[in-house]
């Protein structure tokens, strides 16, 4: 199926909803879907073989660990930074979080402590994953996200973000302060109706749309498939 039309805020979380209550897929398939197809993009996009994943604590981190699972498949050197309280992780992400810990992926939690650190780290990595922020946020990103978003721009590394750059608003694609730099967006579903706008495409790089394995049918009520 060929995306046709750019989706919402309030339409990416219909066609989730949906899929889940009508069309009975449980949300970690969703997860699945979109992590591993991320990961895909990512390894087409780039050689690099040291990749940061930056991860927050929703359902955008989630998709984050999955990709650092399919990247370590895929021969690559994935570390996980999670900018969140572990135990305040819940749903499919807490579960994609357990499975990398069980993996022994490499897996470290900042705080505001271990900033520095991070900083470090960020400035050696190839490749930077955005999977802080999701559709859902609004309002400029704060605390150790906007620290960490801040940190990953000013390195020359490879910039990957997942769904949208952290920082750019999903319906008007204005950038907020600080706001990710991506080379590529791993978008799922279709667009987002924010791409759009004049200021966006310098956060967004090239852009990629990933399907997350919701039906034909579903996807046909929003017009993003044909």
């Amino acid at each position: 199926m060929n995306p046709t039309t750019p989706l919402s805020r309030e339409q990416v979380r219909a066609i989730d909803e949906i899929a889940i209550g009508e069309f009975s897929m449980p949300g970690i398939c969703l997860m699945e879907n979109a992590g591993r197809g991320a990961a895909e993009q990512i390894a087409a996009f780039t050689a690099a073989t040291e990749i940061a994943i930056l991860c927050g604590g929703g359902n955008n981190g989630g998709d984050g660990f999955v990709i650092a699972r399919h990247l370590q498949l895929m021969g690559r050197k994935p570390h996980i930074f999670l900018l969140a309280d572990p135990a305040r992780l819940s749903g499919d992400a807490l579960t994609n979080w357990q499975i990398a810990m069980a993996s022994k992926l490499p897996c470290e939690v900042v705080d505001e402590h271990s900033l520095p650190s991070l900083q470090r780290k960020l400035a050696e990595a190839s490749c930077i994953v955005d999977a802080m922020l999701g559709t859902g946020a609004s309002g400029d990103p704060r605390g150790t996200i906007a620290n960490a978003i801040r940190n990953a721009n000013a390195t020359s590394a490879v910039r990957v973000a997942i769904d949208l750059p952290s920082g750019l608003d999903c319906d008007t694609g204005s950038p907020g302060d600080p706001c990710f730099r991506a080379d590529l967006t791993c978008t799922f579903v279709a667009e987002k109706i924010g791409f759009a706008a004049a200021e966006a495409s310098e956060f967004t790089g090239a852009v990629r749309v990933v399907s997350i394995g919701a039906p034909a049918e579903l996807l046909r009520r929003y017009a993003v498939a044909d």
